[in-house]
């Protein structure tokens, strides 16, 4: 996964809270094995809506989504994660996330970043009283930034480190190619062998 240091973008103001993972990617779109192309299913039944917030022009090429407590509430697809990032999304704002649906995230590159609810909630105001406000998400100094806004978050140091270097679990284990493939030769020809990665 790509490395995550800082990141500056507009944000999506969704002023809407309990917003499980069925709103995010409904589930007729869990037929697909890849991890892209979702962003056409990206929050469907409410996009139907011409006057939806992802359907206004000026949020077009936002890359932070801004949004009430509990999101990623329900089943634990990790379409919903691909989804927003296919889309555009870099980073999610809340107050609250479900578990889930945020272990996944961290695992996938999508920052989710915890706030206070009153900080959420001021830049909430500022974003939809103004399109092209940016929010600088900044994890080396495990700071978020917006005009007048200025608020460190918590993550645990392994998952920040992960995310700094662009770790997911397979690039972690290919660290440490060459050891198995030594290993897997010293095995016994009786016991069960894995094949290089190529």
């Amino acid at each position: 996964m790509e490395k995550f240091t800082t990141h500056t973008g507009r944000a999506v103001p969704l002023r809407r809270s309990n917003v499980d993972t069925d709103q995010i990617i409904p589930a007729h779109w869990l037929k697909k094995v890849t991890r892209s192309g979702f962003e056409g299913g990206l929050f469907e039944a409410w996009r139907k809506d011409p006057e939806f917030i992802l359907n206004q022009p000026e949020r077009s090429g936002a890359t932070v989504l801004v949004t009430g407590p509990e999101f990623g509430t329900g089943s634990s697809r990790e379409h919903a994660v691909w989804a927003l990032q296919n889309y555009g999304f870099q980073a999610v704002i809340s107050s609250r996330f479900a578990d889930i649906f945020r272990g996944n995230s961290l695992k996938n590159g999508l920052l989710t970043v915890v706030l206070p609810a009153e900080t959420v909630e001021r830049i909430l105001a500022l974003t939809e009283a103004d399109p092209s406000a940016e929010v600088t998400v900044d994890l080396e100094a495990r700071e978020v930034r917006a005009e007048g806004i200025a608020a460190s978050f918590e993550l645990d140091e392994n998952v920040r480190w992960r995310l700094l270097n662009g770790l997911d679990d397979i690039s972690i284990t290919l660290q440490n190619a060459d050891d198995i493939t030594v290993f897997e030769q010293t095995r016994p020809t009786f016991k069960p062998r894995t094949l290089p990665v190529l």
